[in-house]
């Protein structure tokens, strides 16, 4: 797959396609290897979980699942709206900007 991301981890995303559509969260894990992303809050998957140890308690637990990256979007706060990375040359350094208002991401 790609090893590219358009996304990093803590970025605001949003979610474009699947069961999860329209939800809102931020990225808690990044795959570049599979081209997958774990968003908080998005696809929903329940987990079977053995107790490690004793004071631990086994069952299932309902925890995030991995999702394709190119079924999320960036999410900018100042604009309230799903956007892609425009960058710009800041002090030499390239930052990712928002390419509709160009609020930093």
């Amino acid at each position: 797959m790609a090893e590219k991301m358009h996304v990093k981890k803590d970025d605001v995303v949003l979610v474009i396609s699947g069961n999860s559509k329209g939800v809102k969260g931020k990225v808690l894990e990044v795959s570049p290897k599979e081209g997958k992303v774990i968003v908080e809050g998005a696809n929903k998957i329940k987990k079977h979980v053995k107790p490690r140890n004793q004071q631990e308690q086994g069952g299932i637990v309902e925890t995030e699942g991995a999702i394709y990256a190119s079924k999320v979007q960036l999410f900018c706060e100042k604009c309230g709206k799903q956007t892609r990375a425009a960058h710009k040359l800041e002090n030499g350094k390239k930052i990712r900007v928002c390419a509709k208002c160009g609020a930093e991401l």
